[in-house]
């Protein structure tokens, strides 16, 4: 095993799928001759040539589209946005072709493309740079949808993306790119839509994804001092996701806390509510309690932006109460 860098991760995934297939190619703003935004592309523009990393326009909805169309060509592209919310401008290429090529050609054309970088808030960035899609995305039949938390899953995970025959959105976070972990020094994948069980526990269970899992980490550490027992998964793929994970976690702890960076109206945290009411409901002794950001957008200011997002305090007391304690 080494230690690397989250950004270090996405750009051995990327460099490694590349020298292994030419069709792979990636394109965005600043990730060739700036080695990217968050440097998550250092290098690959001296090893691969402008030909395979290419730099772009601002316009997201161009070069989303030139990929997708790529596609149908035979190549796989990486395309990168600086910001998931600068993907906004691209969605009507994202949701129109990208997802619906397959079923709208009869099957003749599949689609094997994936836009990458970060989402939700990274700091006092504004209300417009500090949206989490992950929820828009996953609800759309066609797309994958992959939030991993570290540098183990965000290599193994980037790898099958690339790999995958149909469009897959790949949301990391500008908070996470300097995080530092554990990964092997030999080639490995992870599958899609498996989910993680990163701390076993027997009194509840927590979910959660991407870098607000750290939280729960916090959070577990803090009531194992009151012989309170969390075990924590981490949903890694969005879509498609793993309920089995989910429902067999409930069945032994029988309570459920869901933390999710997103707005609370019809994200994730609802339709995991909902399998699981559905599937597990006579294995729960407490309400299910999911904890997301305020109902508004990101503030800018450092004290209201503390306010709104969810953090280990919130999931203390939400653990507790469905303890009834």
């Amino acid at each position: 095993m080494k230690t690397i860098q989250f950004r270090e991760a996405v750009c051995e995934a990327m460099s490694e799928e590349m020298r292994s297939d030419e069709a792979v190619y990636l394109m965005g703003e600043e990730v060739a001759e700036y080695n990217g935004a968050y440097k998550a592309s250092k290098g690959m523009l001296d090893e691969f040539g402008p030909n395979r990393v290419i730099d772009t326009p601002i316009s997201e909805a161009g070069f989303s589209g030139i990929g997708i169309g790529s596609t149908m060509t035979g190549t796989r592209p990486i395309v990168e946005f600086m910001t998931f919310n600068f993907s906004l401008v691209a969605i009507d290429q994202i949701i129109n072709n990208a997802a619906k090529i397959r079923q709208m050609s009869g099957g003749q054309f599949n689609c094997p493309i994936v836009f990458r970088g970060p989402t939700a808030s990274a700091g006092q960035l504004g209300a417009t740079h500090s949206q989490a899609f992950e929820n828009w995305y996953a609800n759309c039949p066609g797309l994958k949808v992959i939030v991993p938390s570290n540098p183990y899953d965000a290599k193994g995970l980037l790898k099958s993306a690339i790999r995958d025959d149909d469009p897959v959105i790949f949301m990391e976070s500008e908070q996470m790119y300097g995080d530092k972990g554990e990964v092997p020094e030999e080639e490995y994948t992870i599958p899609i839509g498996k989910a993680d069980i990163k701390r076993e526990g027997e009194d509840v269970t927590i979910v959660s994804f991407g870098k607000i899992i750290k939280e729960a980490y916090k959070a577990a550490e803090k009531l194992a001092e009151d012989d309170i027992s969390c075990e924590i998964i981490d949903l890694r793929t969005i879509r498609p996701m793993d309920h089995e994970t989910i429902i067999e976690s409930v069945k032994k702890t029988n309570r459920l806390v869901i933390l999710e960076e997103a707005w609370p109206f019809g994200n994730i945290s609802t339709e995991i509510t909902y399998q699981v009411q559905e599937q597990a409901f006579d294995y729960l002794d407490a309400p299910i309690i999911k904890i997301n950001t305020a109902d508004t957008p990101a503030p800018y200011s450092p004290v209201l932006l503390k306010e709104w997002l969810p953090n280990s305090e919130d999931v203390i007391k939400a653990v507790k109460k469905v303890m009834y304690i």
